[in-house]
């Protein structure tokens, strides 16, 4: 990178910094970290990214993005509403999609043959900073043709703000989600087969729950999907960057985000300042591929950044604490899909090999060209290969190839 490329970019991460830091000199001194930290993932990671937004006008710049925003179908489907209760008395709000008899029948060829699909039930559980809505393109392919249960976690998309959180204090650990996945499953699917499906923190909930309560997953889960997911030591990722950089980073960014976290509405205003440089750094760590649908890349940069930053800050410390690599020991025995992108520097792909090492039955897919968020990037592998894990189940005949991933079916 050119010298002038550099001083841009350190320019660019200065302003980031400074139109947060308007308080005290003790929160100066917080953000002032905070950019330090944000400097090294944006010269690490996005600085291409972030000199080619700032060559374009700021006021472009924003009428592409209403533009994408009020033309995208992406994030339009809905489903039943409901409401479950965490133990601590969150409000976790979910959607039913249920089978309809008159689906066309070529779409359920397309999917499973010749023979309606059994009676089962298929949960959804998404990342981190993501929603339900994530699963737009598995959704738009099963929609009709399967029951389906979609969920925001806790302080995520619709659902309530986690009360232990906000009430007293609490951290967030992955235990809790599988106990919250437990009490939608109550809710939204209190008998019958159950195929679980998590991606990212969503595929640590599901562990979380066979660790919890394994006599559900003997009873009633007859199949699992865990991707872009990991079993633990997430502590020792380095996210794509120099060792030295991510060192210091993993150093400081806990007090940081505490921090930030409790001057969350001055973050969220310097959040909305430098939105263009921290697009960037979102697509850098979501997909892989050059050639992401522009709709789809704000899609996702809108539900990252609808995320607040003090749930942000309380969720972290949960992944280095993450371990569940023993719960997996539920799931022998079960169809199991482990499907990671290769390029994916949020959870490396390797943490996949390390689940499919442990399960020696399951089907192991690594998809070339994809990042983090491989359920947007190639929708069609991910859902081609679900479909495959629901035939697998015994409740339905073989598969083939899906079709149907319209994203603006509905």
């Amino acid at each position: 990178m050119s010298e002038s490329r550099v001083e841009a970019v350190n320019t660019a991460v200065t302003t980031a910094a400074a139109s947060v830091a308007e308080a005290s000199n003790g929160w100066r001194r917080a953000t002032g970290i905070a950019g330090v930290a944000i400097g090294v993932l944006a010269t690490g990671a996005a600085a291409g990214v972030a000199i080619e937004r700032m060559t374009v006008g700021r006021g472009i710049r924003k009428k592409a993005r209403l533009a994408l925003d009020s033309t995208g179908p992406y994030g339009s489907l809905r489903g039943t509403p409901g409401k479950a209760y965490a133990e601590d008395g969150t409000e976790l709000y979910y959607e039913v999609d249920d089978p309809d008899p008159d689906a066309e029948p070529a779409r359920r060829r397309r999917l499973f043959g010749r023979k309606p699909p059994a009676p089962v039930t298929v949960v959804f559980s998404h990342g981190y900073c993501l929603g339900q809505d994530s699963w737009h393109f598995q959704r738009a392919a099963l929609r009709g043709v399967v029951r389906a249960v979609y969920w925001d976690q806790r302080s995520h998309g619709r659902s309530g703000r986690g009360a232990a959180q906000a009430e007293r204090g609490e951290p967030v650990t992955i235990g809790q989600l599988g106990q919250d996945l437990k009490a939608v499953i109550d809710a939204a699917a209190p008998e019958g087969p159950i195929v679980l499906v998590g991606h990212s923190m969503g595929g640590m909930t599901v562990m979380a729950l066979a660790d919890r309560y394994p006599e559900l997953i003997r009873e009633r889960v007859v199949g699992v999907a865990l991707v872009g997911t990991s079993p633990g030591r997430l502590g020792e990722v380095n996210f794509g960057l120099p060792v030295a950089g991510v060192n210091a980073v993993r150093r400081v960014l806990p007090g940081v985000l505490k921090a930030l976290g409790q001057r969350a509405e001055l973050v969220e205003k310097g959040r909305r300042a430098t939105a263009d440089l921290f697009a960037g750094i979102i697509k850098r760590y979501s997909f892989a591929a050059r050639d992401v649908d522009p709709a789809v890349a704000r899609f996702a940069e809108r539900m990252i950044e609808s995320t607040p930053i003090d749930v942000v800050a309380e969720y972290y410390p949960a992944f280095n604490e993450h371990d569940k690599t023993e719960a997996l020991a539920h799931f022998a025995g079960l169809p199991v899909l482990v499907l990671a992108g290769v390029k994916d520097l949020i959870t490396p792909s390797e943490h996949s090999e390390a689940i499919a090492g442990l399960l020696p039955d399951a089907e192991l897919v690594l998809v070339p060209d994809a990042g983090h968020l491989v359920i947007l990037e190639h929708p069609e592998v991910v859902t081609d290969r679900l479909a495959d894990l629901l035939a697998r189940t015994g409740a339905v005949p073989a598969t083939t190839t899906v079709g149907g991933c319209d994203p603006a079916s509905s």
